[in-house]
């Protein structure tokens, strides 16, 4: 079996030694090969040596300056420490290597969303959906962006094609509640808002709004029986 393929089965398995011989040894066998190097500096950012990781990223592009996959892994580490700017440069030049993956456009959108930029973020969020339908999180950080930038109508689909792939997620129920209750629809909203509550009992935002609209609800009933 070729190197990477057992030391990518090896990360997947969490036999993280393992996996490492098995790159080290893709390495020894042919060091010219840009992909043992992008795969071992995938499993060095896997278990928290980023140093080292980005050490072995930027050996695959010495060797493959349009490795896609290196610039996508250089991207990801900028992004979970935050460095948002150099996250969308790398994310923008994975996708100039011709990596089109859902997982570029996604990553992109958050690095837009991260500065600010919901406009140009809705494109790359957007696209992630449509490359991968079935990716729940990508609904929902699009549903979310769409929302903020006040496209409720577009954002609900979202949000329900979250919940689809991911009926656990407390968020979507959340921002579900708030997008009915906007539209003013305070039934509907409510039963996303218990459905929230029911799955993470101490979603405190949603117990906020659920009081704000109970209230409501008991003050237009109050009203309506007096008449």
């Amino acid at each position: 079996m070729d190197k990477n393929i057992k030391g990518i089965e090896l990360m997947q398995a969490g036999s993280w030694e393992e996996a490492a011989s098995a790159f080290s040894e893709a390495i020894e066998e042919n060091p010219d090969d840009p992909v043992a190097y992008i795969n071992f500096g995938n499993l060095l950012a896997a278990t928290g040596d980023q140093d080292r990781a980005l050490k072995f990223f930027h050996r695959a592009l010495e060797l493959d300056e349009n490795a896609g996959a290196a610039y996508y892994s250089i991207g990801t580490i900028h992004y979970n420490n935050e460095n948002f700017k150099e996250a969308k440069s790398m994310f923008e030049a994975a996708m100039k290597k011709g990596l089109s993956s859902s997982d570029t456009f996604f990553m992109l959108g958050m690095s837009l969303v991260q500065l600010g930029n919901n406009r140009l973020a809705l494109a790359y969020l957007q696209r992630s959906t449509e490359l991968d339908p079935e990716d729940g999180d990508a609904h929902f950080h699009y549903g979310l962006c769409l929302a903020e930038e006040g496209m409720i109508d577009l954002a609900i689909p979202q949000f329900e094609a979250c919940l689809k792939q991911l009926p656990g997620h407390a968020d979507a129920y959340y921002n579900l509640g708030v997008a009915f209750a906007y539209k003013e629809q305070p039934e509907k909203a409510l039963e996303m808002l218990e459905e929230a509550l029911n799955i993470q009992p101490a979603h405190t935002m949603a117990a906020e709004v659920k009081n704000i609209l109970t209230g409501a609800i008991g003050k237009n009933n109050s009203h309506d029986s007096e008449d």
